[in-house]
C-alpha cells in the first residue's frame, strides 16, 4: 500500500451533524439583517402618542385658520389678474412671431403652475375642514369645507366620510380606501419557488431573472404610466374606486349615496356634495356661453388639473414607499396604521407655505387629524423627538421618489400578516422583527408544496 493512499484512508469523517451544522451556518449567514432591513414592529398605544404631543397644538382657531384662506384666494386672484393681462402686455412689445408665441406659453404656463399650487393649497384647507380641524364648530368646518371643496369640484361630504375610513384604517391589506397595495396573487406574479421568497431577502439571481421576464417594466412605460394616474388618478379614484379596495362592487363611487362606502344615514349627506359639484360644473358652464371656453380651459381648467396632480402625487408619496409596512388584521392596531407613513419635503419651502405642510407634517396628521396645520409642525418635531426610529421622514426629491416607489412597490405578498413592497424582482427592502432583532424559523420547507 503507498503512503498516499495510507493518508486517504487516515481522513477522519466529519463528525455527526457536521455537514447539516455547517449548511445552516451558511444559511444563517445569508440570513443576517443589515439594520436598514430589520422592521421593529411597534408597540405604542394611542394615549402615548397623544401624550408625545403638547397639548396647545391640539388648539384650533376659525380666525386663524380663515387668514390661510384668504391668503390662497389673494394669491389666486393676483395670478388671475396677471393672467388676464398676459396679451395685453406683450402687445406692448414688437415682437417676432415666434418670440411673442414663446413668451405667451411661457407666462400662462406659469400661470398655470403656480395657480395650480394654490389650488392645491385650498385643497388641503378643505381637508382639514372634512377633519373638523378648522375650527372647534362643526358647522363652521362643514360649510367651509363644503364651499372650498365644491369650487374644486370634489363631493365634499362623500370624500370626508371615505377620507375617515382611510384614517381609521391605515395600512390595513383589507380595509384602507386608498392606495391598497396589490397581492402576489392579483399582480400575476408565479407562485413562489424559493424560501427566500418568503422574506424578499436574498432571493437568488436565477428567480430574480425570471420574475423580471415577467413583472418588470421598461422605464418608457413607468414614466406613461405615472403620467396617465397623474392625469385621471383623482376623478377614477371618486368615479369608480381606482386604487381603492379590490373587494368592493364594481362601480363603487363617491357620488351614489347606496355606495358601499357610505351609511344609510349619510343619504342627504352625499346628495348635498353632489349638488355642490352639480353647481360648480354649472357655474363653469355659464362662464363659457358668456365669455369663452378657451378662457375657461387655461384660467380654471388646467390649474384644476395640476391640483389634481399634485393630490394623487403627494397621497400616493405619503403611503407608498418600499421601506413602509403594511397589516393584516391579524397585526394591525391604530397606531401601527398612523406610524405607516412618511413625512417628505416639496419643493423646499413651496410645501410648507403653499401647501400648508401637507407632506412636511403628514405623520403627526396621522396620530390626530383634528390638529391644525400651523401646529402641526411642532406636533412633528415632538413626535419625531418621541418616536425614534419609528418615525419615518425622507429628504429625498419627491420626483425621484415617486419614480422608485412607482418602479419598485410592485406587489405585497399574500397571507402574511406585516408585508412590504417586493419589487419586479422579488426582492423587498426589509423584513418585520421582534424587538430583539430576530426572526423566527418559519420552518417552511418550499419543496413541500410541489
Amino acid at each position: 500500500m503507498s503512503t498516499t493512499a495510507g493518508l486517504r484512508q487516515r481522513v477522519p469523517s466529519p463528525p455527526a451533524g457536521q455537514v447539516e451544522k455547517d449548511q445552516l451556518l451558511r444559511e444563517a449567514e445569508e440570513a443576517e439583517l443589515t439594520e436598514g432591513q430589520k422592521f421593529i414592529v411597534p408597540n405604542f398605544t394611542v394615549k402615548q402618542l397623544l401624550d408625545a404631543i403638547p397639548a396647545h397644538c391640539f388648539h384650533r382657531s376659525a380666525l386663524h385658520s380663515s387668514l390661510y384662506v384668504v391668503q390662497d384666494f389673494i394669491a389666486l386672484g393676483l395670478l388671475a389678474y396677471g393672467a388676464f393681462h398676459i396679451d395685453p402686455f406683450l402687445a406692448r412689445y414688437n415682437l417676432a412671431p415666434a418670440v411673442y408665441h414663446a413668451a405667451r406659453i411661457a407666462l400662462y404656463s406659469l400661470y398655470v403652475f403656480a395657480a395650480g399650487l394654490f389650488g392645491t393649497g385650498v385643497w388641503v384647507i378643505a381637508h382639514e375642514c372634512g377633519h373638523q380641524g378648522y375650527s372647534s364648530s362643526k358647522t363652521i368646518n362643514n360649510t367651509v369645507g363644503w364651499f372650498l371643496h365644491s369650487a374644486l369640484l370634489v363631493p365634499y361630504h362623500s370624500w370626508r366620510i371615505s377620507h375617515g375610513r382611510h384614517h381609521a384604517a391605515t395600512g390595513h391589506l383589507t380595509r384602507d380606501e386608498v392606495f391598497v397595495p396589490v397581492t402576489r396573487k392579483d399582480r400575476g406574479a408565479p407562485e413562489m419557488k424559493e424560501e427566500a421568497e418568503i422574506r424578499g431577502l436574498n432571493v437568488s439571481s436565477e428567480r430574480q431573472s425570471e420574475l423580471a421576464e415577467i413583472l418588470e417594466d421598461a422605464p418608457l412605460a413607468v414614466l406613461f404610466n405615472l403620467f396617465v394616474r397623474q392625469l385621471v388618478g383623482w376623478p377614477a379614484y371618486l368615479a369608480v374606486n381606482a386604487s381603492g379596495q379590490k373587494h368592493y362592487p364594481k362601480w363603487t363611487n363617491h357620488f351614489t349615496p347606496s355606495s358601499i362606502i357610505f351609511k344609510a344615514s349619510h343619504f342627504w349627506q352625499i346628495v348635498w356634495s353632489d349638488i355642490g359639484v352639480v353647481l360648480t360644473l354649472s357655474a363653469l358652464a355659464y362662464w363659457t356661453y358668456k365669455r369663452s371656453f378657451s378662457e375657461m380651459f387655461v384660467i380654471y381648467f388646467l390649474p384644476y388639473l395640476f391640483v389634481n396632480n399634485w393630490l394623487v402625487f403627494i397621497t400616493y408619496l405619503q403611503h407608498t414607499d418600499p421601506v413602509l409596512p403594511h397589516y393584516s388584521s391579524n397585526t394591525w392596531t391604530f397606531p401601527r396604521g398612523a406610524l405607516a407613513t412618511i413625512d417628505r419635503t416639496f419643493m423646499g419651502p413651496i410645501g410648507a407655505y403653499v401647501l400648508h405642510g401637507i407632506c412636511e407634517t403628514h405623520v403627526a396628521h396621522h396620530i390626530s387629524s383634528k390638529i391644525p396645520h400651523y401646529n402641526a409642525w411642532e406636533a412633528t418635531e415632538a413626535l419625531r423627538k418621541f418616536l425614534g426610529p419609528h418615525y419615518y421622514r425622507s429628504d429625498e426629491n419627491m420626483f425621484v421618489s415617486c419614480y422608485k416607489s412607482y418602479r419598485d412597490c410592485v406587489y405585497v405578498e399574500d397571507n402574511q400578516d406585516i408585508v412590504f413592497y417586493r419589487n419586479a424582482r422579488g426582492v423587498a427592502q426589509r423584513v418585520a422583527v421582534d424587538e430583539n432583532g430576530n426572526i423566527s424559523d418559519s420552518g417552511v420547507d418550499m419543496s413541500e408544496s410541489k
